[in-house]
């Protein structure tokens, strides 16, 4: 397994070990001890799988009440995947990081607790799985403005397909009294 550290350093990419011959392949998706050793704690207590059509942008979303790590995967096809930090006071505020996922790369995405999360579908299809480390409330969720001009992410569809919330989310100054504070003290 292969770990690199992303331009804001919590955020990690994994490059899994895969081995392959004639019958397919086989993978370890994730292993706990492994995964912590490389900068990835657990524990991940729920795990979730979308299904989204071409040019759709789902994002920018983080919870607070119950604050969640990810690890994100594609299954099926590919997406361009976001992470912002939102953490008022942090050295990275309002930097974002993307890279491409796709079900033939294999590779991963840890996007750790204070970033909000998006992506873009990129292919026909997608799907993506991925582990949380926090259980989802409706109650202590905030969106964020897909196409925010002071993030200027480049999601890479013409004519993004939207929820109504995505499309009506409030830009990262709009909603600045509500993002989480940056701690030093933890990792």
């Amino acid at each position: 397994m292969r770990v690199i550290p992303a331009e804001i350093p919590e955020v990690l990419l994994i490059e899994p070990d895969v081995f392959t011959d004639t019958r397919g392949f086989f993978l370890e998706t994730f292993h706990a001890e492994r995964y912590a050793a490389h900068g990835v704690p657990g524990p991940f207590v729920q795990d979730n799988h979308s299904r989204s059509v071409e040019g759709t942008v789902r994002g920018l979303h983080l919870q607070l009440t119950h604050p969640q790590a990810k690890l994100i995967r594609v299954v099926v096809g590919e997406i361009f995947d976001v992470a912002v930090d939102v953490r008022v006071g942090s050295p990275t505020f309002g930097n974002w990081v993307g890279v491409r996922l796709s079900a033939e790369s294999f590779r991963q995405y840890y996007i750790p607790p204070g970033f909000a999360h998006g992506f873009s579908v990129l292919s026909p299809i997608a799907e993506i799985e991925y582990k949380c480390t926090g259980i989802y409330d409706p109650t202590g969720q905030l969106g964020l403005l897909w196409n925010d001009p002071a993030l200027a992410i480049p999601w890479g569809v013409e004519t993004p397909v939207l929820s109504d919330r995505d499309r009506a989310n409030p830009t990262m100054q709009e909603a600045l009294d509500q993002l989480p504070r940056y701690d030093a003290t933890k990792p």
